[in-house]
């Protein structure tokens, strides 16, 4: 009974990545308010931090193509030279080596240093899928079944706040990547990426 069972789920998914079609089960998400502090005001929204939850079987898929993903950028030199994240043997210990040796070594030369951070508020919420799929086609080449795999993955998605006492009713999302995805924070990356090359024709890398 479970050898079946996985035969199909492996079936599923094989014929999602050959057709390039995201199912739609997959793409329905519940949003858990998780108070964030206990001494915060359970009364007011702000005090909440919304947690989604989606299917273990689309994070499989996701996991299988971000492998394959991560595997492409790499091959063909695409990812960004400075991204740590989402990239072997690159974490924020790497990013923070990085940033302290340009610091000493701006000092030591006699230069002046400054550090320019930038937090976006609700990052991953903020993406325009038309936007990133013409990413995705003209700076990392994508088209046919995979482009299309991509906005089948985008497209259709609605997600639900869900509580013990009860739910709202499910509403479409228009803009962003999922929460608590895999291929959500690579997609993000893919479509902030082009902004390092704005910041090198400024000569403010080093």
């Amino acid at each position: 009974m479970h050898s079946e069972l996985i035969f199909q789920v492996l079936k599923g998914i094989h014929w999602t990545l050959e057709h390039g079609t995201f199912p739609s089960a997959f793409k329905s998400a519940y949003i858990t308010p998780i108070l964030k502090k206990a001494d915060l005001d359970p009364a007011d929204v702000r005090s909440y931090r919304p947690i989604s939850n989606l299917s273990v079987l689309s994070k499989l898929l996701e996991r299988l193509v971000s492998n394959q993903l991560l595997q492409y950028l790499k091959d063909n030199g695409l990812l960004p030279d400075l991204q740590s994240a989402y990239r072997a043997h690159h974490s924020t210990d790497t990013t923070l080596l990085k940033v302290l040796s340009n610091i000493l070594l701006a000092l030591d030369s006699g230069n002046l240093a400054m550090l320019t951070l930038l937090d976006l508020s609700a990052a991953f919420d903020s993406v325009d899928h038309d936007t990133l799929l013409q990413r995705l086609r003209t700076s990392y080449g994508m088209e046919g079944t995979v482009l299309g795999g991509f906005e089948s993955y985008l497209r259709g998605r609605v997600q639900q706040v869900r509580s013990t006492m009860s739910s709202s009713t499910p509403s479409e999302v228009l803009y962003g990547v999922p929460q608590g995805s895999v291929l959500g924070p690579i997609l993000f990356l893919l479509y902030t990426a082009d902004l390092l090359q704005l910041i090198k024709r400024h000569h403010l890398h080093q």
